[in-house]
């Protein structure tokens, strides 16, 4: 018996592709602020009593991070969806939140710690890069498959992986912040943290745990007065003492998102809606995800 083959479907000469600017750009400046970011780490000259290029790199990491908050949240409130700019943002994130961070980790720690055998930290730092891009794969191909009834598309699959990056980023940052002569961050114990963390990410970037996205969180969510004054001191006292407070401020931030992902099951509804803002106004259309 022969099985009919079903035909191919041929390609739509007349379907164009749907890039959106403002969003493509603000993952065009992730992109940029990821290669900025390698740059810096292989011109760090770790010798020298200054880590100028490290900071530096630092820097351009968590602004990528920001950057890839602004084009999810500049596509969403345009109602703009396209299927390109999910390829392009995470082909970004791979270089700004995959290569950038372990190539930091590897060039501050793990190098010096496996001098006579380097195959040892090149692996270590490889595995947080495929974790990342097996991450971002699955997210892709999640995105495009069509959501079953009750499946919740609003929670992200596994530990997102530019969160992940800003959390090596920032606890760098905090030790070197942490000791009186930037030098010593390369010989501090603390250093080993570093390594730890990011086998610990990699894993839980490829888990099957739920983090909220915060998709809910828009131009038209509502707030209580008094979450909104809380609000308004927290980033008004991260303005006036941004040098103090900003170093340990941001990797918290990092660490209670994965800790909330953790006990979030455990959590009851009624406070996973206080905090994940899914109070919005219920006659609003949802905008696409982008």
């Amino acid at each position: 018996m022969v099985t009919p083959q079903t035909p191919a479907v041929q390609p739509d000469p007349h379907r164009k592709l749907k890039i959106y600017f403002l969003p493509n750009l603000m993952t065009a400046g992730n992109l940029f602020c990821g290669f900025v970011a390698l740059t810096k780490i292989v011109e760090a000259d770790l010798t020298s009593d200054n880590f100028k290029d490290i900071k530096l790199a630092l820097f351009f990491i968590l602004l990528a991070c920001l950057f890839d908050l602004l084009d999810g949240r500049v596509a969403r409130w345009g109602g703009v969806e396209s299927d390109f700019g999910r390829e392009f943002d995470s082909l970004a994130d791979l270089i700004s939140f995959g290569a950038a961070p372990a190539f930091l980790v590897h060039r501050v720690v793990l190098r010096d710690v496996f001098l006579d055998h380097p195959e040892i930290g090149w692996f270590i730092a490889s595995v947080y890069l495929i974790c990342g891009a097996l991450r971002l794969a699955r997210f892709n191909c999640l995105s495009a498959m069509p959501h079953e009834p009750g499946d919740s598309s609003k929670d992200f699959t596994g530990f997102p992986i530019p969160a992940a990056a800003g959390m090596v980023a920032s606890v760098t940052f905090f030790l070197m912040w942490c000791q009186q002569n930037d030098k010593e961050i390369v010989t501090t114990p603390w250093r080993y943290v570093l390594p730890v963390i990011m086998v610990f990410l990699s894993y839980m970037m490829v888990s099957n745990v739920r983090f909220p996205s915060f998709k809910n969180l828009n131009l038209r969510t509502r707030s209580k007065f008094s979450k909104m004054v809380i609000a308004i001191l927290f980033i008004g006292v991260l303005v006036v003492l941004r040098k103090h407070v900003l170093p340990i401020v941001v990797p918290l931030l990092f660490t209670g998102y994965l800790i909330y992902g953790l006990i979030r099951p455990r959590i009851s509804g009624k406070v996973r809606s206080e905090i994940e803002e899914e109070d919005s106004d219920e006659d609003d259309e949802e905008a696409p995800s982008r």
